[in-house]
């Protein structure tokens, strides 16, 4: 597949409405579930995004049937399931892989795991996921791969290390296969996991404390099959935020779910950008007054991502572009990630008065005036963030590494396109052959 760059035609004023696509981090895990059962699973609003595609092609090469039957429902049928070794290749692309884990120890009691991929955004230990298997009865070996197998799951009290989102998902999808009564504590409760978790009830386990971090789990309970429609994605809502507000546009974010919003606007408010809920839609109206928050006494407010339900670290790009767009002084600080603030330097190219005081936090001072530039796309969530710098720049931008965009946001140009933005999709053709020679980009 070429490479795909977005040239993208900065100061343009959208409107419109839009629909975030379904939770791709509650897709993931809930196709992994899915091979709990041997009865047809279909699943509907499931986003058609790389990362998607990748596991569907690692649970096919398992023998199990996974068919599209439209573009957004995903029809799943593990009548078998072969405990082959996971394709490396496949598995390198993204983190999602790991999901299998508790899946197949339920299924088959074994896995062959290579190390999983994803993004760059800083260590990403896989530590609890072990921790939390072992518990339940699981051994494993580390190797050149991860070995686990388990002869027979059991349910047992575990406490998490720490709230990990798939480490809590992959232990919940094991416990449901386990014999007896799990109780996970220290559990991660995004609305992924509560996502998965009546997917998970809906196949016919019995679950308490879904929301909570303290979550029991009854396994061992006969499964059959289901129909799940998969929630709205709360990233992707976060995303069109900072649309919005960066191209000062009014927006209408059509079922945005938004119970799971809170902390999200919050945020916001804090630089100034207030939405409206209207009924079960969200409204980002074009007056805002864009001016940061100050804390009492006027000192310099800080907007800091944690465990949910506080602000979503997955907005935390967004958060910083749309900041600099906002009068006033804020302080950003990234605490779960140590590599995530590193694209800031691509922004304070484009203008940005941005000080990276360390790997975990930023002084961001606005408004700037962005000018048009070439980029990368380093991560899904920060390519995104470049993504909205490019709108709302002057002049005509260009976004390399686009892939990265696209493993978690779905046709992204179509729809902000159809908002009004002018994002043409073309091939990265820097590496082709030109008279004998390739050309490389410096």
């Amino acid at each position: 597949m070429a490479a795909v760059q977005f040239i993208v035609e900065g100061g343009r004023q959208l409107s419109g409405t839009i629909r975030p696509s379904g939770n791709k981090n509650a897709a993931l895990p809930i196709v992994a579930a899915a091979l709990l059962t041997d009865q047809p699973v279909v699943l509907e609003n499931v986003p058609r995004i790389r990362d998607i595609e990748t596991l569907v092609e690692l649970i096919r090469s398992l023998g199990v049937d996974a068919d599209w039957t439209s573009r957004n429902t995903l029809h799943i049928h593990a009548r078998e399931v072969q405990p082959a070794a996971l394709d490396r290749a496949l598995s390198a692309k993204i983190r999602g892989s790991i999901l299998l884990a508790g899946s197949l120890l339920g299924r088959c009691g074994r896995i062959t795991l290579p190390p999983p991929g994803g993004d760059v955004i800083g260590r990403r230990r896989l530590d609890t996921h072990f921790l939390a298997l072992q518990e339940l009865g699981a051994t494993f070996k580390l190797t050149d791969v991860f070995e686990i197998e388990a002869r027979e799951l059991r349910g047992a009290d575990v406490f998490l290390d720490e709230p990990s989102v798939t480490a809590t998902e992959n232990a919940m999808i094991a416990a449901v296969a386990a014999k007896g009564t799990t109780v996970l504590r220290n559990a991660a409760c995004e609305p992924h996991v509560q996502d998965l978790g009546h997917f998970l009830i809906a196949l016919g386990a019995r679950i308490d404390g879904i929301g909570t971090n303290v979550i029991t789990i009854e396994g061992g309970r006969p499964l059959h099959g289901c129909t799940h429609r998969i929630g709205p994605d709360h990233i992707e809502v976060g995303s069109f935020i900072g649309l919005a507000a960066v191209t000062r546009s009014t927006i209408r974010v059509e079922k945005a779910g938004v119970e799971h919003l809170r902390s999200t606007l919050l945020g916001f408010e804090r630089l100034g950008i207030h939405c409206e809920v209207d009924g079960a839609d969200l409204v980002i109206p074009a007056e805002q007054s864009r001016e940061v928050q100050s804390d009492l006494g006027g000192h310099v407010p800080t907007i800091s991502d944690q465990p949910w339900p506080a602000f979503p670290a997955d907005v935390m790009s967004i958060a910083i572009v749309t900041a600099s767009q906002c009068t006033g002084m804020v302080l950003m600080h990234e605490k779960m990630f140590e590599s995530r603030m590193f694209f800031v330097d691509k922004l304070i190219g484009m203008g940005a008065r941005i000080v990276l005081c360390d790997p975990h936090r930023a002084i961001v001072s606005g408004p700037s005036r962005l000018r048009a530039a070439t980029v990368e796309s380093p991560d899904i969530r920060a390519g995104m963030a470049m993504l909205l710098a490019a709108l709302c720049a002057e002049g005509t931008s260009t976004i390399n590494n686009v892939g990265q965009i696209e493993r978690g946001y779905e046709r992204i140009d179509e729809r902000l396109n159809a908002l009004g933005a002018r994002i043409e999709r073309v091939e990265d053709r820097r590496d082709e052959p030109v008279d004998g020679r390739r050309l490389v980009a410096r």
